[in-house]
């Protein structure tokens, strides 16, 4: 009996695990700054990354149309196995929310068909160490991608060679580890990132990663998603998979608490 219970617990277990990898959450983030333009509206990203080997949920992007702005996929797209058929898919499901932009994941690179040239095919704006500025009523804010950083692909430097000094700097890296390479002088008040699965199967709430979120660093703030797909086994706990569709408005900083008190959530 109680061999049969452990069997019954453990297979219950593993259900639920793979329920929390494969569900379709998207999280609602307002995120304040006393420096964003009051001339502009509220902009509004829907941020994916760490995509892997899923299919996006059309269900779930028809929760989030409308909204966006823009599409932004925070590197690892695709990796070792997941056919260009399946990328392509993905980025139309994508391009049907808003424009798409692109950064790569330490994953990215290791799919055996040109995956550059496939995005550019799909109109994806690929952002590797380059940058989109946006101007209205002559206060630019501007969008930044860098490489990944475990390839020692990103060149902060080259991304910002264009970029207005006087803009709002979102920069987005597959990888949070890009923090170690900010200055003050560098302005960005905004970083986002995946990667790090936000630990993927955590314990007692102890994981390899932290759970993704919001930390500041001085001046800047560091949003870390845990991701849409997994690596290694197809299983989550403790870091459910998500999406999310993050409004950027003036207003006083925004700490973690308060991110977490505004944001909704639908699946």
């Amino acid at each position: 009996m109680f061999i049969g219970g452990a069997i019954t617990s453990f297979l219950f277990l593993l259900g639920y695990m793979w329920k929390e990898a494969h569900s379709n959450r998207v999280r609602h983030v307002t995120l304040s700054f006393p420096h964003f333009p009051d001339n502009w509206p509220q902009l509004t990203i829907f941020f994916i990354s760490d995509i892997h080997r899923r299919i996006v949920s059309c269900r779930m992007l028809e929760t989030v149309k409308g909204k966006a702005d823009l599409v932004v996929i925070g590197g690892d797209l695709a990796e070792k196995g997941v056919p260009a058929a399946r990328v392509r898919e993905n980025v139309r499901r994508l391009q049907a929310v808003a424009p798409v932009y692109f950064v790569w994941g330490n994953n990215d690179d290791e799919v055996h068909y040109d995956l550059q040239s496939l995005l550019e095919e799909e109109r994806v704006h690929v952002l590797k160490n380059k940058a989109e500025v946006w101007e209205r009523g002559g206060v630019p804010v501007a969008l930044i991608g860098v490489g990944d950083v475990s390839r020692k692909e990103a060149d902060i430097d080259r991304a910002l060679e264009h970029v207005p000094p006087q803009s709002f700097r979102i920069l987005v890296c597959h990888n949070p580890a890009i923090m170690a390479r900010l200055g003050e002088e560098q302005h960005i008040s905004l970083v986002l990132s995946g990667h790090t699965h936000g630990g993927q199967i955590r314990l007692f709430s102890f994981g390899l990663y932290e759970k993704g979120g919001i930390k500041w660093h001085g001046n800047t703030a560091l949003f870390t998603s845990n991701g849409y797909g997994t690596t290694g086994v197809p299983l989550r706990l403790g870091a459910p998979a998500e999406t999310h569709l993050i409004t950027i408005a003036p207003g006083k900083p925004t700490t973690e608490k308060k991110c977490l008190s505004k944001t909704g959530e639908t699946m």
